[in-house]
């Protein structure tokens, strides 16, 4: 399937278009956790200050039956969260015990994808002029503005959770050749900081005749 990575805006539109759901389509987009593990995050995985999350289990169906165990990798992992998220997480904690799921549907259930999508994101995507995208796009999305803030290779790969960082350049490393000019430009920046430029070919030093002592 064609990744598609929206911008900014893009992302902004759809969570609006999402309602009171649109915290799930900001948190996806804006951290890159699967959907397993975003359905699996509990309230006491969130540290103090909502500042980063605690990756240690997910979500899987099984003939229609929510599973929870270890995330894909086997490997838990730690994400920052966004400024803007907190405040909107920390009112999802609220009245919430610390084994409680942080994310549920509006029923308080176990948040399923296809129910997800019912609900109100297929709609939206298609308001927003992208009929067909998936939830799993957002996760590509989040690799693309995390590369396009300047984040290095071993950043996204913790970040997504991959196993290597041979993972994440083989699934974006088109997304860092992008980066190279803006590369190009911090290097010569930071260059023209540090070093005092020479004199031009064509400036020249004229000594100047010295008067001679007054008697």
């Amino acid at each position: 399937m064609h990744k598609r990575y929206l911008s900014h805006d893009q992302v902004d539109q759809l969570a609006r278009e999402c309602g009171t759901e649109g915290i799930v389509v900001l948190m996806l987009a804006y951290t890159g956790i699967r959907w397993g593990e975003l359905a699996g995050i509990r309230v006491a995985r969130v540290a103090t200050g909502v500042r980063r999350v605690h990756i240690a289990e997910a979500m899987s169906e099984v003939n229609g039956v929510a599973i929870f165990g270890p995330p894909k990798t086997h490997a838990d992992r730690w994400v920052a969260v966004p400024r803007f998220l907190q405040s909107p997480l920390g009112e999802l904690m609220a009245g919430k015990g610390p084994d409680d799921l942080l994310f549920t549907s509006p029923r308080g259930e176990v948040l399923r994808v296809h129910g997800f999508r019912r609900r109100g994101f297929d709609r939206a995507a298609t308001a927003v002029g992208l009929p067909g995208l998936v939830p799993h796009e957002l996760r590509h999305t989040a690799a693309s503005l995390a590369i396009a803030s300047g984040a290095n290779v071993k950043a996204v790969q913790s970040m997504l959770g991959h196993a290597s960082a041979a993972m994440t350049l083989d699934r974006y490393s088109h997304l860092f050749d992008g980066e190279l000019d803006v590369v190009a430009d911090r290097l010569d920046e930071a260059r023209s900081r540090a070093v005092v430029p020479p004199l031009c070919p064509q400036d020249q030093v004229v000594s100047l005749p010295q008067r001679a002592a007054a008697s």
